[in-house]
């Protein structure tokens, strides 16, 4: 039978890194939450319209860094398989 070809289980992460991407992605997710809290209450601010708007902007920066942060660890699982 040389044409049979053996399946080979994939091992499976161990048990730690899983935990700590789950742990990464919970702490993210908080981080994102926390800048847009703050995004909301900097547009509130009583200050020159230039200053909010430049500091709006550069929050909104952090939330999309942050996003793809997000989405690296999302597709770190398909990356592996390709």
């Amino acid at each position: 039978m040389s044409n049979v070809i053996p399946f080979r289980r994939r091992s499976a992460p161990p048990v730690q890194a899983v935990t700590n991407v789950v742990a990464v992605a919970d702490d993210l997710f908080a981080v994102l939450e926390h800048l847009q809290a703050v995004g909301a209450r900097a547009a509130a601010m009583d200050r020159p319209r230039r200053e909010v708007e430049g500091t709006i902007r550069n929050l909104l920066d952090a939330v999309a860094s942050v996003e793809r942060a997000l989405d690296c660890l999302g597709e770190g699982d398909e990356a592996g398989q390709a």
